[in-house]
């Protein structure tokens, strides 16, 4: 019989975590001069800029392309180009942003930060105490909001979501719920009081934008607005799906040590342009504060106590695909992470010591 674990935050799984010194506990760090750290931690705008001015106009051309084409099949690869730019790419920009570190300049990271967050259908306050609640409690069962993949699996769910109709009709089903001035169970474990009524009204606005948008095609008859905003989320978001599933699918729960529990995963120019380096998951979870365009040169100084890096998406998914499959059966199955030998011996003893045991 497979036994489902509680993955909400509100059930008995949470109580455990923290019954066993797992809920906001002190995580692993590998080794580096406290120097070299700060060097590595120092903020810039240009390198965001750049970017992000190389993402703007790449979505203005494709988008522009894709009203030229409209009505012939030249549309398509404008809209599939401009639909990876919306639904996938802000995916990243969102998740550095949140972070602060990708702009020097405060008021930069939040514009970007909250129109990403529009475009990843993702209301902006609620989800960035969300993400700070994963990265205190990453992949701790009954803690940790962000685990995209439970155990046993649901590669039904997985599939769909390469078109985000798992998780995008369950953003904006929250997003309802926001407008209507709640929170789900979950989201009032961590969203502090005063933080709600933002909450509420950027769901609002978020509804109100789409509404117009909705208005607006079924004023000239034609879907043709929504291509801009609204059906890109879903149609876009098959690369976020790729990407983001490398991070931690099929790796150890209830561990602290993100060497067992996150990926590495080397990628080309490309695709580390459109995840802001994201791929190098492991290094941003132990130094969250690095910004993204550092993320490598971390990657160099803690190599040598790391696991070895993926070489690729597909030897990433070679692991990951046969490992989802055996969790259907067995969720207690998982990987792991071996450490060479020139790594930092796993903590012996505490809560870290489990290594993914389940109870």
């Amino acid at each position: 019989m497979i036994t489902q674990r509680d993955y909400s935050l509100v059930g008995p799984e949470g109580e455990r975590a923290e019954k066993n010194g797992l809920a906001s506990a002190n995580w692993y760090a590998s080794a580096i001069p406290r120097k070299r750290l700060k060097e590595l931690m120092q903020r810039k705008d240009g390198p965001a800029i750049r970017d992000t001015l190389i993402w703007f106009g790449a979505l203005a051309v494709s988008g522009w392309l894709g009203w030229y084409f409209w009505g012939t099949w030249w549309a398509v690869p404008a809209f599939a180009v401009y639909g990876v730019l919306y639904g996938s790419a802000c995916d990243s920009r969102w998740h550095e942003c949140g972070h602060g570190t990708a702009f020097k300049t405060q008021w930069m990271n939040d514009v970007v930060y909250h129109l990403a967050s529009f475009m990843v259908l993702r209301e902006s306050t609620s989800w960035r105490w969300s993400h700070a609640r994963h990265h205190t409690d990453t992949i701790i069962v009954g803690r940790d909001p962000e685990i995209a993949v439970p155990r046993p699996p649901d590669i039904s769910g997985i599939l769909l979501n390469l078109l985000y109709l798992k998780g995008g009709f369950a953003e904006l089903r929250k997003t309802f719920i926001h407008a209507a001035g709640r929170l789900t169970p979950d989201e009032a474990t961590y969203v502090p009081a005063d933080e709600r009524p933002r909450v509420y009204r950027t769901a609002r606005i978020y509804l109100a934008i789409h509404l117009v948008f909705i208005a607006w095609a079924v004023a000239i008859k034609s879907i043709l607005p929504l291509m801009y905003v609204g059906l890109p989320s879903f149609y876009g978001a098959w690369l976020m799906i790729v990407f983001g599933t490398t991070q931690h699918a099929g790796l150890a729960e209830d561990v602290l040590d993100h060497r067992l529990n996150c990926r590495t995963v080397y990628m080309n120019p490309i695709s580390r342009f459109l995840y802001w380096n994201m791929n190098y998951h492991l290094e941003h979870h132990m130094f969250p504060m690095v910004p993204y365009h550092a993320l490598p040169a971390l990657h160099q100084e803690l190599k040598a106590d790391l696991p070895v890096p993926y070489p690729n998406l597909w030897a990433a998914y070679r692991e990951i695909i046969p490992t989802l499959i055996k969790q259907t059966k067995d969720p207690r199955y998982f990987v792991k992470r071996e450490l060479p030998a020139s790594a930092q011996p796993f903590p012996s003893g505490g809560p870290a010591a489990v290594a993914g045991q389940q109870p």
